[in-house]
């Protein structure tokens, strides 16, 4: 296949994370375009075979679900309870045109060490952020809320070796987000030749 490579550079270049509140209120994104991306997703790279992705979407009065549960939980068991952070569970989720909760899980008996299979999820997690820019879409990748309650686990339909690695927020853009910047690759990589 022939791919314009200067399309692709930029293409990586502008992918942004957008926040809830950069969304257009109100304006949701066709279910078939959300189910493309999940598609993209699902050609990570994955050690074995185990596809260990798994995406749980909320949309419509899923998203009050999943508010009402997270901000719940957050209620009931941080002991540093704070009011603000459990407005913020509440309302934000309302905020997206759909909430994927992004899942790993282990397959039975499997071999593959862990560490890779939350590598695979997050090579999956990034095939839906270039999808977006592709789509005009914006999203945003968060491991607040109900990440790390392990009694959150069975709300996604996740067993005990399973892990719950956060949510990312898809929505419209009102407001873009600003033009990134990344120091010089010289300085983040070495090479050795013989």
């Amino acid at each position: 296949m022939n791919y314009d490579t200067a399309s692709i550079n930029e293409l990586f270049r502008h992918r942004r994370s957008t926040f809830p509140k950069q969304f257009v209120p109100g304006k949701k994104i066709p279910d078939e375009v959300v189910n493309q991306l999940l598609e993209n997703a699902t050609w990570a790279p994955t050690h074995g075979q185990t596809e260990p992705w798994f995406f749980v979407v909320f949309t419509g009065d899923g998203l009050k679900k999943l508010a009402d549960f997270q901000s719940e939980l957050y209620k009931r068991e941080e002991l540093n309870f704070k009011q603000d952070k459990y407005q913020k569970l509440k309302e934000q989720p309302l905020l997206a045109s759909h909430l994927i909760a992004i899942c790993m899980k282990r397959t039975e008996n499997t071999r593959i060490p862990e560490i890779e299979e939350i590598a695979s999820v997050a090579c999956a997690v990034e095939n839906i952020y270039l999808s977006l820019q592709a789509y005009g879409i914006g999203g945003y990748w968060t491991t607040g809320g109900a990440t790390y309650y392990e009694s959150a686990k069975s709300f996604f339909g996740l067993g005990p070796e399973d892990k719950l690695m956060g949510f990312f927020y898809l929505g419209y853009i009102a407001t873009p987000s600003p033009q990134g910047k990344r120091k010089p690759i010289a300085e983040k990589s070495k090479w050795v030749y013989g």
